[in-house]
C-alpha cells in the first residue's frame, strides 16, 4: 500500500492503559483504567487482545498473545487531561498551558455577564456531579429561580435546564452566549449544553448534550486532510469539539451504539479520506460514574462488534483505535486520569509490530494524514507510516 484511500480513527472516551510518569501532579498517581476493569466478570475481549493491546507497553493484568496489528502506547505531552486538550493532540495540536478551571466556581463578572445576557438567575455555580446537581438544584429551577451552572474538575461551564421549561434550542442558544463570553483568560475547553427531565426526586438527564468548544488555535490534521481535497467526517462529538473546524460532514450521536452503527453505515459507503470516530459512553456513563462493571461490559460490547467492523475494511482501509485519556473508574475521583492512552493499527499492509512507547498523541493524526498522502508535521512527533507498512 502506497497510501491509503481511507483511514477510520475510533476513539475510546476515556480508555487509558495506566499512569503517566507526571500522574502525580495532576493527583493520578497509580490510576489504571484498563487494569480496573479488566477484573471485572463483565470483561471479554478477545479481539483487542488478538490485535495486540496486552503487547503494548505496561499493559498489566492480561496475557499476551500474537498480535495482528501495530500497537503502541502513547504519552501525551499536552498540560492537560480533558476531551478537548486529548482530542487536539490526537489531530496534531499540542497545548503548552492547561485551559481554566473553576474550583471554587466562575467569578462574579463572567455570571453576571450570563445573567444579563440572558435574562436568567443562576444556581449553584460550584463544581458538581451532573447526576447529583439536578437531584440538588432541579426542584428549584422549575420554580424558575434560574439555571443550573456548574463546572468539574475539567475546564467545563455547565448548563443543566429541564427540557419541559427551557426548549433544547433555547438552551443551545445560553451555551453560545456562555462560549461568547467565555474567552481571554477564562476560555474554558467546552461549554455544555446538559438538559434533564423528569420530577421532583426522578430527574434524569436526557441524550441531548451538546458541546461547544473552541477552536483550535493552530492547523490540525482535519484541516490539512480536508484542504487536500478528502472527506473529513465526525461521528458523535467530534464536530462539537473541534468546532467544525476541518469537518466536511458531521453525524452526531447519543450513546457507543449509535456510533458503533454509524460507523458500519459509513464504511458501506464510498468516500475517501478521514472518519473520526468518538465512542463517550466510557467516560460519560462509566468512568466518571465509577461503574467498574459498566465499563468492562461497554468495552466487552464494542469488542464483540469489531470482528463485523474489521471483515468490512478494504483494500486501503486503515484502522487505528485509541483514546483521548483516561477515567479510572474505581479511583477516589470521579474526574479524568492522567494516563497512557493505548493506539492500534490496523489494515491492508499494516505490519504486526509493537512500536514500544510514542511521545505525543500528536502522531496519530500527523500518521493518518500521512497514510492519506496529505502532508502535516503537527506540533511535533513523527509519521508511523514507514514504521507500519510492510514494504
Amino acid at each position: 500500500m502506497i497510501k491509503a484511500n481511507r483511514v477510520f480513527i475510533i476513539v475510546l472516551d476515556s480508555f487509558g492503559i495506566g499512569h503517566e510518569p507526571d500522574a502525580h501532579l495532576f493527583g493520578d498517581e497509580g490510576a489504571n483504567t484498563l487494569l480496573r476493569i479488566s477484573a471485572s466478570k463483565k470483561f471479554k475481549i478477545p479481539n483487542l487482545l488478538s490485535l495486540g493491546l496486552a503487547s503494548i507497553d505496561g499493559v498489566m493484568g492480561l496475557e499476551p498473545c500474537p498480535n495482528t496489528a501495530s500497537v503502541a502506547r502513547m504519552r501525551e505531552l499536552s498540560k492537560g487531561k480533558d476531551t478537548t486538550i486529548g482530542h487536539w493532540e490526537i489531530a496534531g495540536v499540542i497545548s503548552e498551558r492547561p485551559m481554566p478551571t473553576y474550583p471554587n466556581g466562575f467569578p462574579a463578572s463572567v455570571i453576571d455577564e450570563f445573567k444579563k445576557r440572558t435574562g436568567e438567575g443562576v444556581l449553584c455555580n460550584l463544581p458538581f456531579s451532573g447526576t447529583e446537581i439536578i437531584r440538588e438544584y432541579g426542584d428549584a429551577h422549575l420554580r424558575g429561580e434560574g439555571l443550573i451552572v456548574y463546572t468539574s474538575a475539567d475546564s467545563v461551564f455547565q448548563i443543566a435546564a429541564h427540557e419541559e421549561l427551557v426548549p433544547l434550542e433555547k438552551l443551545y442558544e445560553y451555551c453560545r452566549i456562555a462560549r461568547d463570553i467565555l474567552v481571554g483568560e477564562h476560555a474554558v475547553g467546552r461549554v455544555i449544553a446538559r438538559p434533564f427531565i423528569g420530577e421532583s426526586g426522578n430527574y434524569k438527564r436526557t441524550a441531548n448534550r451538546r458541546d461547544f468548544s473552541l477552536a483550535p488555535p493552530r492547523k490540525t490534521a482535519l484541516d490539512a486532510i480536508s484542504e487536500a481535497g478528502l472527506d473529513v467526517i465526525g461521528v458523535g462529538k467530534i464536530s462539537d469539539i473541534f468546532a467544525g473546524r476541518g469537518i466536511t460532514e458531521s453525524h452526531p450521536t447519543h450513546s457507543n451504539r449509535e456510533g458503533m452503527d454509524k460507523a458500519l453505515e459509513l464504511i458501506d459507503r464510498d468516500f475517501s479520506g478521514l472518519c473520526f470516530i468518538n465512542l463517550v459512553d466510557f467516560d460519560m456513563l462509566y468512568g466518571h460514574r465509577q461503574d467498574i462493571d459498566g465499563y468492562a461490559e461497554a468495552l466487552s460490547v464494542f469488542d464483540a462488534w469489531l470482528p463485523e467492523f474489521i471483515s468490512k475494511l478494504g483494500e486501503g482501509d486503515v484502522l487505528m483505535i485509541t483514546a483521548d485519556h483516561g477515567c479510572d473508574p474505581g479511583d477516589d475521583s470521579t474526574d479524568h486520569t492522567r494516563e497512557y492512552v493505548p493506539l492500534i493499527i490496523y489494515g491492508d499492509g499494516i505490519k504486526n509490530e509493537n512500536l514500544g512507547t510514542r511521545m505525543g498523541f500528536s502522531e496519530i493524526g500527523i500518521t493518518a494524514a500521512d497514510l492519506l498522502g496529505v502532508d502535516y508535521s503537527g506540533d511535533g512527533g513523527e509519521s508511523l507510516k514507514s514504521k507500519i507498512l510492510n514494504s
